[in-house]
């Protein structure tokens, strides 16, 4: 479906209508119920969250599988180029937007409301607040009828700083195999990549012990007060970017391996590592601000 045609190149395609979006939404929407439940108790949760991601990546390979076909099918032109980049500019920035509300979140409960809560002026309705950060004793996060359980921060040292390692080395091992595209080293392109795909799946498995550490040996929960709902809420919500991230860039080494992409033209490779650092540099932030302040 085109107006147009050059050289047997549509001058824009537009596809025709697809099942994939709301398929993915019906997946996703399994993953959020599943979650929300399986954290407040119902254990019916783990399996609907487990359903509707199996769901949403089945559903995920079908639209990559379309899209691929498309693409190799020389239906997209630099109209076509141009829009995708365009797009995933607009995609990263929206979650700019995303993390910086969360960042502000985080932001006004440190220098504002806890603060706030501490003062003179609420000492009548919380005479026994503590207006510290991390808040970690029972009482010390606006709750002094101690319904808060106690429990220890996350610091620096050393699983945080080890994921950290592994996210910048990702990012020059995804560089390097950038360059190794441009000059025509198929082999050495796919060898960075997988690198770079390890180093992404060992960054969730080193967040994930993590996780079980500070639940199970340290009682930092969801319901931690202020510093347990912005941790896990930061935190989480970039492992799972980390997580779409590295199945982006595990897609295009598999297209990689089948012969796709050329040296003047690849974006699919440089939509999936603008989007993986973008996920870097989140990282950096969260580093500094939730682990070392």
């Amino acid at each position: 479906m085109s107006a147009a045609t050059h050289g047997g190149t549509p001058y824009y395609f537009v596809p025709g209508p697809s099942r994939h979006p709301v398929m993915a939404s019906i997946g996703l929407f399994f993953v959020i119920l599943g979650a929300g439940q399986w954290v407040n108790g119902a254990a019916w949760g783990a399996y609907s969250l487990a359903f509707g991601m199996v769901w949403w990546l089945f559903v995920l390979f079908q639209w990559f599988r379309d899209a691929v076909a498309e693409s190799e099918g020389g239906l997209y032109g630099h109209k076509i180029d141009l829009s995708y980049r365009w797009s995933m500019s607009w995609f990263i920035f929206s979650e700019v937007m995303f993390f910086g509300a969360f960042f502000t979140a985080l932001w006004w409960a440190r220098v504002h409301a806890v603060p706030q809560l501490g003062s003179i002026e609420n000492a009548l309705i919380w005479p026994n607040f503590q207006a510290v950060w991390p808040s970690s004793l029972a009482g010390a996060t606006a709750s002094p009828a101690g319904i808060v359980e106690p429990f220890q921060i996350v610091g620096p040292f050393w699983l945080p700083t080890i994921n950290t390692a592994l996210l910048l080395t990702s990012g020059v091992t995804l560089t390097i195999a950038h360059h190794a595209l441009q000059a025509g080293n198929r082999t050495k392109t796919i060898a960075f990549m997988w690198l770079t795909v390890l180093l992404g799946v060992t960054f969730l498995g080193v967040q994930a012990y993590e996780y079980a550490h500070a639940w199970g040996d340290l009682n930092l929960k969801l319901s931690s007060g202020i510093y347990g709902s912005t941790f896990y809420m930061l935190t989480g919500f970039h492992g799972f970017h980390v997580l779409v991230g590295m199945l982006m860039l595990l897609f295009i080494t598999l297209r990689l391996q089948k012969g796709h992409f050329t040296a003047n033209k690849h974006f699919g490779f440089e939509g999936a590592a603008w989007y993986w650092h973008f996920v870097d540099v989140v990282w950096l932030g969260l580093y500094v601000l939730v682990y070392w302040m």
